[in-house]
């Protein structure tokens, strides 16, 4: 055989076997890559066999038969759910517009995939249905003011549904709720009406408490003047009962002839007086017999 057509057979049985090592190679690569799995400690995955459900694997790395064994990957990590805003009408008739968003987790893989399809759009479903229900049964005024309470009401219900599906609702939080314009203007208009109502109130309180204190000052103060006006009164006594005392001393210790002596001095201021009548008191005769009695006995003296 020639040389170049044995060369050119022995290329070709090379690149063949070349062929089929890559082939080879690549099988290898498919099984390993579709038998392997590397599962995140937040994931798990649900094994099909076959269409029938033999388990939950994870996390960590996990073995499948390849083309046999079908993984489904569920997050098992807490998510939320927007509602959109949904139109409600209250117990006393009232439209209002209601957004909220619910915070949810799987507890049970297998279950949130074989018990239910899409669980987003059925939670949805139920949530709408479920919060007009709810506020159908609540006066406009107590969904404004009860948005926790309502927002439990929500969770409970929510959650003894999507029970069944293994999925766990943590949380129902209102955002926003929006009443028509009509209520929104009453309501602000009650709200000045109140304001206003609460300063009147509180302005008529300042003024009793200030007319309280102000008569409380001067129920102290008529008080304080009384107090001192008693003291002093007190005083002048104590001083006049004093000068008595001291007076009442004084006369004690004075003779007839002192006192003879102090008359006669009154008498002469009498008559320096412009007065041309005199009232001259019954004890002037007294006082008369006295100086008598003392002019003699300064008479009988010198003669003697």
């Amino acid at each position: 055989m020639h040389p170049i057509i044995s060369y050119l057979l022995q290329v070709t049985v090379d690149v063949g076997q070349i062929l089929v090592i890559l082939l080879i190679f690549i099988i290898v690569i498919t099984i390993l890559y579709n038998s392997i799995r590397v599962v995140r400690e937040y994931e798990r995955v649900v094994v099909f066999r076959l269409g029938r459900a033999i388990g939950v694997k994870g996390p960590g790395l996990i073995f499948l038969i390849p083309f046999i064994d079908r993984p489904v990957l569920v997050d098992l990590r807490e998510r939320f759910l927007e509602i959109t805003k949904q139109t409600c009408i209250t117990k006393d008739n009232a439209p209002v517009d209601i957004d909220f968003l619910i915070y949810f987790r799987v507890f049970d893989p297998l279950q949130s995939v074989i018990n239910v399809q899409n669980f987003e759009g059925a939670a949805t479903g139920i949530a709408t249905t479920t919060l007009r229900a709810v506020i159908g049964d609540i006066n406009l005024d107590d969904v404004l003011a009860k948005r926790e309470e309502i927002n439990k009401i929500l969770r409970s219900k929510l959650d003894e549904v999507t029970e069944r599906w293994g999925v766990k609702v943590t949380s129902v939080e209102i955002r926003e709720i929006m009443p028509p314009r009509e209520v929104q203007d009453a309501m602000i208009r009650q709200m000045s009406a109140e304001r206003n109502r609460r300063a009147m109130v509180t302005e008529a309180s300042g003024k009793k408490e200030s007319a309280i204190l102000v008569a409380e000052g001067e129920k102290q103060s008529a008080i304080l003047k009384a107090e001192g006006e008693r003291r002093a009164a007190i005083l002048r006594a104590e001083g006049y009962a004093q000068a008595l005392k001291t007076i009442f001393d004084v006369a004690r210790t004075l003779d007839s002839k002192t006192m003879a002596l102090q008359y006669l001095d009154m008498l002469k201021e009498i008559g320096r007086s412009e007065s041309t009548k005199f009232v001259v008191p019954i004890e002037m005769l007294s006082l008369i017999e006295a100086i008598g009695k003392f002019v003699r006995s300064a008479e009988e003296g010198g003669e003697t």
